[in-house]
């Protein structure tokens, strides 16, 4: 990647002067898309193996999920944290830092995760059980995550990319990126499951070459990035730029970390419980699968619309801008919880019908499915506001802060009510512990952020006197 020219001094940055509700659209829909498309790879997936295979098919996919979780903590790591530092540099007058810090945070992502392919490839049986994987479900996770986890390197790459071709006020290609190669996995997974008949490879393999796509698609771009060429230099890592990214991207990825362990405690929690119950051991672990990936649809605008605030809060706090700061952070947190209402409405009402998209199952592991979907659920309607807050926080260069929203929901509140409340209720304390972590959260979280806004006001103050 060459030097080459620069965009023009003396043209005004629209995050500057543009209105926050079109920058908000023209940032967040892209965001929101390439995140439900990312999405979409695991839940094409469970669709399709669903109706092929069935309930093991379901089980296995949920059983491979954390080290996809994993995988998007290390893109989170380095793409926000590259990103938010490129856009509060930027706004500030600092180009070379800015393009100093990208650079490093794709060196930095791909290293780690070639480091985790390896790590996964070679303890992938042992990693499958510890992640809650029963007998009859650990050949199709085996056949399944052993394809898939080649993909690693390309996923990471292509989620950081998107992130900084994002911050380089490219939403839109950003989207495409990410859209195409999932869109060639919708169309080779039923072509190879049903149409080849190949099983579980059949999707495992649709999910790499979508992912493949995807990757040369971001790299392509990253070689015409667009505030300047990247340099050689740009790429070297250096330890006080990998610090600032770490910084600043810790609390996103350490929300995908605490998702991971707490799917790894629910999958364990559920088997250890459910053979206790009616329902045994694999319903509940097949149940839970399909219902948190329907689940991370909705997480995926929430975090997307988030995300595609972070380049207009980090310039504009960067810029000393603090009214348009505010104006994005309440414009997003009223739209997410708008967003949240209607998600909420859809899970009370159709749980059955959303389940019965997964394919089929005994009336058992429907009952199961519905009573999991309507109490673990039920306050789905303020969930948006965690993710919001915890990125908004995150983007104006308040890492402790993000990181302490990102943590509070799973690892300070769901996990521990997952381990006590079964021991009282078996496994409807699973169910019971969801709301209680939600509504915990949700409160730490408007806490800090009134008081975010009483000190941009007050720093307002000081800047007009």
């Amino acid at each position: 990647m060459s030097a080459s020219n620069t965009v023009p001094q003396d043209r005004p940055n629209p995050l500057a002067t543009e209105n926050i509700g079109k920058l908000i659209l023209k940032f967040a829909i892209p965001g929101i898309i390439a995140n439900l498309v990312n999405a979409s790879y695991n839940i094409v997936d469970q669709i399709f193996i669903g109706q092929k295979i069935g309930m093991l098919g379901n089980a296995a996919t949920n059983v491979a999920f954390p080290i996809n979780t994993l995988t998007a903590s290390i893109a989170l790591l380095c793409g926000v944290g590259a990103a938010a530092n490129f856009n509060l540099n930027l706004g500030a007058g600092r180009k070379e830092k800015a393009m100093n810090i990208a650079g490093n945070g794709i060196t930095v992502s791909a290293v780690i995760s070639i480091l985790l392919m390896g790590i996964v490839l070679i303890f992938l049986e042992p990693l499958l059980r510890f992640f809650g994987s029963t007998e009859q479900v650990l050949p199709y996770a085996l056949t399944f995550t052993r394809i898939t986890s080649y993909g690693i390197p390309f996923m990471v790459i292509t989620l950081v990319g998107s992130n900084l071709i994002r911050a380089d006020s490219s939403p839109t290609y950003s989207m495409f990126s990410v859209m195409a190669g999932a869109i060639l996995n919708v169309i080779l997974a039923p072509l190879f499951l049903f149409g080849f008949d190949m099983g579980i490879e059949g999707a495992a393999y649709a999910t790499l070459i979508g992912q493949f796509v995807s990757f040369l698609l971001v790299v392509r771009y990253l070689f015409k990035f667009k505030t300047e060429r990247f340099t050689k230099k740009d790429l070297i890592p250096k330890k006080a730029f990998v610090i600032s990214i770490a910084s600043l991207g810790m609390a996103a990825s350490l929300n995908q970390i605490a998702l991971t362990i707490t799917q790894i405690v629910l999958n364990n929690t559920l088997t250890f419980y459910g053979a206790q119950s009616e329902y045994g051991s694999d319903i509940p672990l097949a149940c839970v699968g399909v219902i948190t990936k329907v689940n991370a649809i909705f997480l995926s605008i929430a975090v997307g619309l988030a995300q595609g605030c972070q380049p207009i809060s980090g310039f504009n706090y960067g810029a000393k801008n603090y009214d348009r700061v505010k104006q994005t952070l309440l414009t997003a947190l009223a739209s997410v919880t708008a967003m949240s209402v209607l998600i909420f409405a859809c899970y009370q009402i159709f749980p059955r019908q959303i389940v019965s998209i997964f394919g089929t199952g005994s009336e058992q592991y429907y009952a199961f499915a519905e009573e999991y979907f309507r109490i673990f659920l039920l306050l789905t309607f303020i969930n948006g506001i965690q993710p919001v807050t915890a990125n908004f926080f995150t983007s104006i260069g308040m890492a402790k802060k993000g990181l302490l929203l990102s943590m509070t929901r799973q690892i300070m509140f769901l996990i521990p009510l997952i381990l006590i409340f079964p021991i009282f209720l078996g496994i409807d304390g699973v169910m019971y512990a969801g709301p209680i972590a939600d509504c915990a959260a949700a409160v730490v979280a408007i806490v800090l952020i009134t008081k975010e806004i009483k000190n941009m006001n007050g720093l307002k103050l000081k800047q007009n006197s």
